[in-house]
C-alpha cells in the first residue's frame, strides 16, 4: 500500500477548482508530459548531445467484440517514456509542493494538475541516479483526484521508493482513465500523424531552435501492445522560418497623475518568426506567443484577417523572448501580460509591477515589424488608413478620436465595426464633458455674492463652462450634419449616375430620390430627408406613398367613408378609383394646411403633369371629413427635364424665377364643389439639381464650420 504525500498548508478540495481544466486540447496533459520529458533530457545532455535523448509517444488501445468488422477499439492508456535525468529529489520536490515557483515566479509547478483534470490515474515511474552515493533509485507515483486521495488532502501517492540495479534513468508517465466519455472517444480514433501534427505545431518554437540536434522523438499507435503505426519527428520535419526579426518593446509606468509613459531607456528585445504556407496547410493567420518553447496565447494580428490570403498564402508568427517565459503562468500558455486598462486601473491592492512591458505595445510593436517584413501585408494596413480617413471626411469624425484609436483599428474591422469603436470612444468623452459640466454648476452654485472674491471666480467658472458646453454639444452636431453631407453626396451621386448600379445604365427612376428624400410608404417625417426641400417639414406630420383613403391625421382617417351617392359615383367613375390614388408626399403643418409634393424621373417631361398637384389638392378640398377642412395648399413638383415654354405654354400662370431657377404659381383656385369657401394653392416646379444646390448652400456653413474644427 502506498503513502499518501499530505498536503500542509493547504486543503485540495478548495485549491483544484480554482486551477481551470485547459479545454483547448485533449492533448494538454500530453504537451504537459512531453514538456517536462524535453526538460529532463536538457538537464542530462549538452546542447550538442542531445540526439542521445530518447522521447517516445505510445497511445494504446485494446481489441473489443467489434475490432474486426468496425476497426474501433477501446482506449487503454497513452504513455510519455524519455531517456532524461529522471525524477530526483529536487524534481520530486517541486511535484510534492503544489505551489513551489524554484523553475520561475508565475510557474508554481500546478502544470501537473493537467494530467489529474484529465485523468483518473496518472502513474510516473522514474529511475534516477541518486546524488549521495551515485546509485540508481526508483520512485514509483501515482497522481488522482480521486476521492480516495482527497480525503487524505493529497493527489499525490508515493507507491515505491527504492534503491534498484539500472545503468541509465528514464521516467515513464502513463495515464490512463480519462475522466470524460468525450476524451476517451477523442483518444480512440487520434492517430500518430494527429499527435505529430499537434507536438510540431505547439513546440514549433522549441523545435526550430533546436532543429540540428533533436532528440530521437518517436510516435506509436499500438493495439494490444502491438504497434500498428510509427512515426518520428526528424529535422526535415520541422518548418524552416521564413523571416526572422527583433521586436523592440519599451516598458511602461505610471506618472504622477496616473497616466501611462514610456521608459525610454528601458527595453525588452523580442524574437519574431515568420512561416509562411499554404491556405490549406495553414487554418488561419496567427501570431502566438511562444512561451518556454510552447505555443501559448494569441495576440491580435492587425494587418490581415484570419482568414485573408496573399496569393493563397498565409502567415504564422511566433514572438518569443525571456520576458514572455518569465511571465508564463504554471499550466503553460497562459502567459500574464498585463494590457494597458488594467495597469492604469491598478488599486493598491494589486501588486503590479512599477514596471512593465504592456500587452498593448507588444501588439502594437509586433504589428508594425510585420509591416515592415512584409509589404503585401502593410499594404493592407494602408487600405485601412485610407479608409479609416475615407470615413472621417464622410461622418466629420473627431479626429483626436480616430489619431486615437487607429491601433485599435484592424484591418479586418468592418466599417460598422470601426464607426462603432469611434463612437463608443466618444460616447466615453462625452460622458467626461458632461460630469465637467456637472462640476462647474456646482461649481458656480457654491459661491458667495459677498464673498471679496466671487466675481473674480464667477467669471473663471463661466468661462470654463462656456469652454465646456461647445466640447460636450461637438460629436452630438458632428454626426448630425455628417449625416446630412452624406445625403448630399448621395443625392449628388445619383444626379451624376455616379453609384454603381447607375453607372452600369440602369435607369434614375421616380422611387430612388423618393426613396432619399422620404422612404416609401413610411409615415415618420423626422425619419426622413425632407430638409432638401425645406428644414420645417421634418417637424410635420406626414405620410409617403399612402392611398387617399387610408391616410390618417391625428389618429383618424382623413376622407369621409359615408358620401352621397352622387360622389361616390364620381370618385368611382370612366373606371377609376379616384381615392386609391397615391400622392407622393403629403404634409400637414397644421390644421387646414397641407403640402402636396410630387417627384417624377429625371427623364420625364414633368409639364405633362402641371395638373396633377391641382387634382390631388381639389379631392383634399371637397372629400375630407368635417373636422379636417383644409383650405391652404402648398405644392412642389419635382423633376429635372423641365421646358420654360412647355411649362407655361400649358400653364400660363406660372412664372419664372432666374435667380433660382425654379418656376411657381402665387395662388390658384381649389374649387369646392359644396359651395363652400374655396381653398387656394400655391405651387413651384423645380428640378432635382436645384433642389440639391439649395440644400447645399443652406448647409454650407455647418459643414465648413466642423470640417474646420476637425482640421486645425
Amino acid at each position: 500500500m502506498g503513502q499518501y504525500i499530505t498536503a500542509v498548508g493547504i486543503w485540495y478540495a478548495n485549491e483544484l477548482p480554482t486551477i481551470r481544466k485547459k479545454k483547448d486540447t485533449p492533448l494538454q496533459p500530453i504537451f504537459e508530459a512531453f514538456t517536462n520529458a524535453w526538460e529532463a533530457i536538457i538537464e542530462k545532455y549538452t546542447i550538442e548531445h542531445l540526439r542521445n535523448g530518447h522521447l517516445t509517444v505510445d497511445i494504446y488501445l485494446r481489441r473489443n467484440l467489434h475490432s474486426n468488422e468496425n476497426h474501433t477499439y477501446d482506449f487503454d492508456k497513452i504513455v510519455v517514456t524519455d531517456n532524461g535525468i529522471g525524477l530526483n529529489d529536487k524534481s520530486y520536490g517541486r511535484l510534492v509542493n503544489l505551489r513551489d515557483n524554484s523553475k520561475g515566479v508565475l510557474n508554481k509547478g500546478t502544470g501537473r494538475i493537467q494530467y489529474i483534470h484529465f485523468f483518473d490515474d496518472t502513474i510516473i515511474e522514474s529511475v534516477y541516479k541518486s546524488s549521495e552515493n551515485s546509485t540508481y533509485k526508483k520512485r514509483k507515483i501515482t497522481l488522482s483526484k480521486k476521492e480516495a486521495f482527497l480525503k487524505e488532502n493529497a493527489i499525490l501517492r508515493l507507491d515505491e521508493d527504492s534503491i534498484v540495479d539500472a545503468e541509465d534513468s528514464y521516467t515513464i508517465v502513463t495515464f490512463r482513465n480519462p475522466i470524460e466519455a468525450k476524451e476517451t472517444e477523442f483518444y480512440q480514433t487520434i492517430t500518430s500523424y494527429d499527435v505529430k501534427k499537434a507536438l510540431i505545431e505547439h513546440f514549433l518554437s522549441k523545435f526550430c531552435d533546436n532543429r540540428q540536434c533533436l532528440p530521437q522523438i518517436t510516435i506509436h499507435k499500438c493495439v494490444d501492445d502491438e504497434a500498428i503505426e510509427s512515426l518520428n519527428i526528424v529535422s526535415e520535419d520541422v518548418p524552416q522560418p521564413d523571416k526572422e526579426d527583433s521586436v523592440i518593446v519599451h516598458y511602461s509606468k505610471l506618472d504622477e497623475r496616473r497616466k501611462i509613459v514610456s521608459v525610454p531607456d528601458k527595453e525588452e528585445d523580442f524574437k519574431l518568426r515568420a512561416f509562411v504556407h499554404s491556405e490549406e496547410l495553414l487554418p488561419e493567420n496567427v501570431i502566438y506567443l511562444v512561451s518556454n518553447g510552447a505555443t501559448g496565447a494569441k495576440i491580435h494580428l492587425d494587418n490581415i484577417s484570419k482568414t485573408d490570403n496573399v496569393d493563397g498564402k498565409r502567415y504564422m508568427f511566433l514572438l518569443s523572448g525571456n520576458y514572455i517565459d518569465n511571465n508564463d503562468r504554471d499550466d503553460r500558455g497562459n502567459i500574464n501580460l498585463i494590457s494597458a486598462t488594467q495597469f492604469k486601473k491598478q488599486q493598491e491592492n494589486i501588486l503590479f509591477p512599477e514596471e512593465v512591458v504592456l500587452l498593448d505595445d507588444i501588439e502594437v510593436e509586433t504589428n508594425k515589424k510585420i509591416g515592415e517584413i512584409y509589404q503585401e501585408i502593410a499594404e493592407k494596413n494602408k487600405v485601412k488608413l485610407r479608409n479609416i480617413e475615407d470615413l472621417k471626411r464622410m461622418f466629420l469624425l473627431n479626429p483626436q478620436t480616430v489619431d486615437t484609436l487607429k491601433n485599435r483599428i484592424k484591418n479586418t474591422d468592418t466599417d460598422e465595426q470601426i464607426l462603432q469603436k469611434i463612437y463608443e470612444s466618444d460616447a466615453k468623452i462625452k460622458a467626461q464633458q458632461d460630469a465637467e459640466i456637472k462640476q462647474q454648476v456646482d461649481n458656480i452654485s457654491a459661491l458667495m455674492p459677498i464673498d471679496a472674491d466671487y466675481q473674480e471666480r464667477l467669471k473663471e467658472h463661466i468661462d470654463e463652462f462656456v469652454r465646456t458646453i461647445p466640447l460636450q454639444n461637438r460629436t452630438a452636431l458632428s454626426q448630425y450634419v455628417a449625416r446630412r453631407k452624406l445625403v448630399l453626396d448621395i443625392f449628388e451621386k445619383i444626379l451624376d449616375r455616379e453609384l454603381e448600379r447607375l453607372r452600369n445604365g440602369e435607369r434614375i427612376n421616380e422611387d430612388i430620390l423618393h426613396n432619399l428624400i422620404f422612404q416609401q410608404h413610411a409615415n415618420n417625417t423626422e425619419d426622413s430627408d425632407l430638409w432638401l426641400i425645406n428644414e420645417e417639414y421634418i417637424y410635420f406630420s406626414g405620410v409617403s406613398e399612402h392611398r387617399f383613403i387610408d391616410i390618417e391625421y391625428k389618429g383618424r382617417k382623413i376622407f369621409k367613408d359615408d358620401l352621397p351617392e352622387d360622389e361616390v359615383r364620381y370618385l368611382n367613375s370612366l373606371g377609376e378609383k379616384r381615392l386609391h390614388k397615391r400622392p407622393d408626399v403629403l404634409l400637414f403643418p397644421e390644421e387646414e394646411k397641407c403640402i402636396i409634393i410630387e417627384f417624377k424621373a429625371p427623364d420625364v417631361n414633368v409639364s405633362e403633369h402641371l395638373s396633377q398637384i391641382d387634382f390631388y389638392a381639389n379631392l383634399l378640398r371637397n372629400y375630407t371629413i368635417d373636422e379636417l377642412q383644409i383650405t391652404s395648399f402648398y405644392g412642389y413638383l419635382i423633376g429635372e427635364s423641365i421646358e420654360d415654354r412647355d411649362v407655361r405654354g400649358r400653364v400660363s400662370r406660372f412664372e419664372y424665377s432666374p435667380k433660382f431657377n425654379y418656376w411657381f404659381r402665387p395662388s390658384e383656385k381649389v374649387v369646392d364643389f359644396s359651395n363652400r369657401n374655396d381653398g387656394n394653392i400655391y405651387m413651384e416646379i423645380i428640378k432635382y439639381s436645384s433642389l440639391l444646390q439649395r440644400a447645399k448652400l443652406r448647409n454650407k456653413i455647418f459643414i465648413e464650420k466642423l470640417e474646420k474644427g476637425n482640421n486645425p
